[in-house]
């Protein structure tokens, strides 16, 4: 069985230099194979995870250590006291001068500052294409986190980002966002309905121009990472192809190549990275936008615990060989205890969460970013009103621009 397994490091990514006609002639990914045994394949060896850990100051990771971490003890009581105070709004528009307008996202509220865009991460927590609850420093978290990525991949792509004055908030320059989320797996796996395991259970073998062979199982690894974008439309994603992007002019063919490949760059050093820290990227979304010059720009979030799934690498292989649900670092738990106690995209009205599945996301948020930065989360003061703060510290920024 050791020749069949396969590790994440390097991740093997479809060629992305291919012609694009190639490509859209022929699916992006091609997974058929002449035999093929599920269970044998694409398995993480746990003895390249034990030699990398070697290396690392980090103790190998495990869900039991995670969940029964002194640190998390120290921690649940000041994420606890700060439920009642989550970010859940904000009005800059009212309290920051030079700020023109504000456009509420499912996550992050969006200011007109002329020449530059005001990004606030509030805590809002979304999934099923709704907001389901707030968590706390969630905001904080994914916004620190994607500013180390932002920094991490530089050699890759530019980027929007022009500063950072608060916790919660990014200034970026202005760009046109291309209208299609590139979103890149690496497994087939998920629980909601553009998920790759959902519609491929359903008897989809063609998703999003990937063409997928016969007998992949729930949480297998794929033979290749992926791109299956989407589109928006009125309040959900749209899985569309690359020739359909194409050809209804969401963007030229040059600047689908080049985004194309930049995604799938993004994706496979964000595997490396992950693995090293004892994490499996398991898939994420990528957005990017064309700023003044013509240059395309990375931008929006890069790598978060919201915009990706991510599981822990030492008990992959076991788990999945035993037809175990992976141990997950994101928000998949909350995502399915709504699945399993209403109908997320069709209840009006949703439960709320319970405390301790908030508790426990914000906590494992702020696990995820120190285990992948290997930097402390800096717990944000109570003295200041969080929305008093960030107005103070947008004003202060935007007067310096």
């Amino acid at each position: 069985m050791a020749q069949c397994m396969r590790g994440l490091n390097p991740p093997k990514t479809l060629n992305p230099n291919l012609p694009i006609s190639n490509r859209l002639s022929s699916p992006i990914a091609s997974l058929r194979t002449e035999k093929f045994d599920s269970r044998k394949f694409s398995t993480i060896s746990v003895s390249v995870m034990a030699d990398r850990n070697q290396h690392q100051d980090q103790q190998p990771l495990s869900l039991d250590a995670l969940i029964n971490s002194p640190q998390k003890e120290e921690l649940f009581g000041s994420i606890r006291s700060a439920v009642p105070n989550c970010l859940s709004e904000t009005n800059l528009h009212l309290t920051v001068p030079g700020i023109k307008s504000k456009t509420r996202g499912k996550v992050r509220d969006v200011y007109d500052a002329g020449d530059y865009l005001v990004l606030v991460t509030t805590d809002r927590q979304s999934a099923f294409d709704r907001v389901l609850a707030s968590i706390p420093f969630k905001g904080q978290v994914l916004n620190e986190t994607s500013l180390w990525w932002f920094d991490k991949t530089q050699h890759i792509t530019s980027n929007a980002v022009v500063s950072a004055p608060d916790g919660n908030v990014t200034i970026a320059k202005k760009c046109s966002v291309f209208p299609v989320e590139f979103v890149v797996r690496g497994f087939i796996t998920g629980s909601t309905d553009t998920s790759l395991w959902t519609v491929y259970k359903k008897g989809v073998r063609n998703y999003c121009g990937n063409e997928l062979q016969e007998g992949l199982v729930k949480n297998q690894k794929l033979p290749a990472n992926i791109l299956t974008p989407t589109t928006k439309a009125a309040d959900h994603d749209v899985p569309v192809t690359p020739a359909e992007i194409i050809e209804s002019g969401l963007m030229s063919r040059a600047d689908y190549e080049e985004v194309s490949r930049k995604a799938l760059s993004l994706f496979e050093y964000g595997q490396r990275v992950a693995l090293e820290h004892g994490l499996i990227l398991v898939d994420t979304k990528y957005e990017f936008g064309k700023g003044a010059d013509g240059s395309i720009l990375l931008i929006d979030e890069v790598h978060t615990p919201d915009s990706s799934r991510y599981w822990i690498a030492n008990s992959y292989e076991e788990r999945f060989q035993n037809d175990l649900e992976p141990e997950n670092v994101d928000k998949e738990f909350l995502r399915l205890w709504f699945k399993d106690h209403c109908n997320p995209y069709e209840d009006e009205v949703l439960p709320d969460a319970p405390e301790e599945l908030i508790c426990e996301l914000a906590w494992r948020y702020i696990f995820l970013y120190e285990r992948i930065t290997r930097s402390k989360f800096n717990m944000p003061s109570t003295k200041e009103p969080i929305h008093d703060r960030i107005s103070r510290n947008v004003a202060s920024a935007l007067s310096s621009l």
